[in-house]
């Protein structure tokens, strides 16, 4: 059996026309197969959307949360409920395109126990959203030595790798890095991103931000090296600045005193403010951690068979 997990975040609008369209799209393709949408906290009708799908459909379920706790809780969520010999994970909105499910299922028959789906063309992203999206996937590629430059959520595991994920105790865990993290036997499929075909997308210029700084931090420590690079540089700085000072002393030339002194004060405030928010971060995810609070509580869940560990 195949496990289609959904994360779904006010997509009202969306929730029916996913379900028919995964639904009809696996039955044709005479795949015995399992959907399972999780309502992460939803402010609108997607609640109730899921449950009218789920008293349509056997092989539909949903799960709700309690409140809003994030996508990555809700894939494992998705990840820890579902009994598929197999899961796939892809966005309500169809912008992953649901046909790619078949070629990962069949990937997955020839025995390949991890399918990425990679995306060949971003579609309509602006210049800023590119680079952004560039650089902070170049920094989580350097600190993981795993080229995740097209990567996304949208990817097939088998059941070996999901139980490993399961078990990964972490609290704040950032899905498409440790799912390829993990290893195991991997293929490729390569997607378009697609528009989505009814209501706006949930990520706002704020969010992408908290999920970029939230998954970094999450997954590797390269923004704790920047503390040190600043160090560095300051060192370097102030040597040279030194060394300037004196030469100037000795040719009897006086150095601007009052403003190197503002500038240098400006400069070292800067770096240390810096370096203490880095570290304050860190120690923040650090005290997240130990207190060991569950990544999501269940609110309700509807239709068909569900596991009762979390």
């Amino acid at each position: 059996m195949l496990s289609v997990i959904i994360p779904a975040y006010n997509e009202e609008q969306m929730i029916a026309i996913t379900a028919n369209t995964i639904h009809n799209l696996l039955n044709r393709a005479e795949i015995e197969h399992e959907i399972i949408f999780i309502n992460d906290g939803s402010k609108d009708k997607t609640w109730l959307h899921i449950q009218q799908v789920s008293k349509a459909y056997n092989q539909i379920r949903g799960i709700s949360f309690s409140r809003n706790f994030g996508k990555e809780s809700a894939i494992f969520a998705g990840i820890t409920e579902a009994i598929g010999d197999a899961c796939v994970v892809i966005d309500c909105d169809l912008q992953h395109p649901p046909q790619k499910i078949i070629d990962m299922y069949r990937l997955w028959e020839q025995g390949y126990e991890v399918v990425e789906g990679v995306k060949s063309d971003r579609g309509k992203e602006n210049s800023v959203y590119k680079l952004a999206s560039h650089t902070f996937y170049q920094m989580i590629s350097s600190a993981t030595g795993i080229d995740m430059s097209n990567s996304s959520d949208f990817k097939l595991l088998d059941r070996k790798v999901m139980d490993i994920l399961k078990m990964i105790p972490e609290k704040n865990i950032f899905f498409r890095a440790m799912s390829s993290w993990v290893g195991f036997r991997t293929a490729q499929v390569y997607y378009e991103v697609q528009e989505r075909q009814a209501g706006e997308t949930k990520w706002s210029t704020k969010a992408l931000i908290k999920y970029a700084v939230t998954n970094i931090t999450s997954f590797t420590t390269a923004p704790m090296q920047i503390v040190t690079i600043l160090g560095i540089l300051m060192f370097i700085g102030g040597v040279s600045l030194s060394i300037l000072t004196i030469i100037s002393k000795l040719e009897g030339r006086a150095a601007d005193g009052l403003t190197t002194v503002i500038i240098l004060q400006c400069l070292i405030g800067s770096v240390i403010m810096t370096s203490i928010g880095i570290v304050g971060h860190y120690i923040a995810k650090i005290y997240e951690e130990v207190k060991r609070r569950p990544r999501y509580i269940i609110a309700e869940r509807i239709g068909g068979y569900v596991t009762q560990n979390q």
